[in-house]
Order: structure tokens, then C-alpha cells, then sequence
């Protein structure tokens, strides 16, 4: 996927991860990007379902970039589905039985296949969604004020 002439400053990854944001919302999901689930991690696109489910997406612009990734499975203990988000012309024969799939240009994305579902423990729900509103919150304080302090 070519960088879009709209938002030239976003690699193709986060192309992608803008429309799967754009599309979940239309299911009610709050998402966030580039989120830390816990040091040493760090997921594309992590998001929370009306219900409380969460749901991790890896983003992945082209082949060498899925191949040149090992630490995916890591996620999985992360969410209680796991999907990949690849655009239209990625060979999606490369990606792993059993996960989720979705197609994803800049603009939305649609759910192609289902992963399984396997629950989080209630425990590591709970501190993944603190975590979850935690950084949401920083986030938007860090738009309405960028330079705390300065004053």
C-alpha cells in the first residue's frame, strides 16, 4: 500500500491501522494504537468491545514485513481474539490458520474471518482495561495540553 497523498507523514501500517480504527468504531469499539500491554510489547492496534472484549490487530504493509515479525504469538495471551489487518493486494496465505483477518485501506476496513475466541483470565481483563483507559486518558490530556508544566 502506497503512503496516502492525504497523510503523508503515516508509514503504511498505520494507514491500515486508521481504517481498522474507522471500522471498529462503526461496531462500537474503542481502540487504541501502538498500545503497551506490558514492557517489551507493543500491538498495532488494541481494542475494547462494548462488552468488554478485547481484541488485538497486527498491521502488516507487505510480506517482508510479516516475515521479518516472530513475536506475534506473543500477543496472543494478550486478547481475547487476534486478528491481522493486511490490505487487498498482501498474500494472506502466508498468515497463520486460526487467526482473525481483516482487509484495510486508510479509509476503513472490512472482517473478513473470525479468529478464535479464548477469554482472558477476569484478573488480566481488569488491568488491561485500566491500562486501556489510563492511556487513552494521557493521550487526549497530551493533545489539550502538549507542553504540561510550561506555564
Amino acid at each position: 500500500m502506497a503512503n496516502d497523498a492525504l497523510f503523508p507523514d503515516l508509514m503504511p501500517g498505520q494507514l491500515l491501522a486508521r481504517g481498522v480504527c474507522r471500522h471498529l468504531r462503526q461496531h462500537d469499539f474503542a481502540s487504541l494504537e501502538e498500545f503497551v500491554p506490558e514492557r517489551g510489547k507493543r500491538v498495532d492496534v488494541m481494542a475494547l468491545g462494548p462488552k468488554g472484549e478485547i481484541w488485538v490487530i497486527e498491521c502488516k504493509s507487505s510480506r517482508v514485513d510479516f516475515t521479518s515479525d516472530s513475536k506475534w504469538d506473543g500477543y496472543l495471551e494478550w486478547c481475547d481474539r487476534y486478528f491481522w489487518a493486511v490490505d487487498q493486494e498482501f498474500p494472506t496465505d502466508l498468515l497463520p490458520e486460526g487467526t482473525g483477518l481483516i482487509i484495510a485501506d486508510a479509509y476503513d476496513a472490512e472482517i473478513l474471518r473470525f479468529g478464535p475466541e479464548t477469554k482472558l483470565a477476569p484478573a488480566r481483563r481488569k488491568v488491561l482495561t485500566q491500562k486501556f483507559a489510563r492511556t487513552a486518558a494521557q493521550r487526549l490530556h497530551g493533545y489539550r495540553d502538549p507542553k504540561p508544566g510550561s506555564i
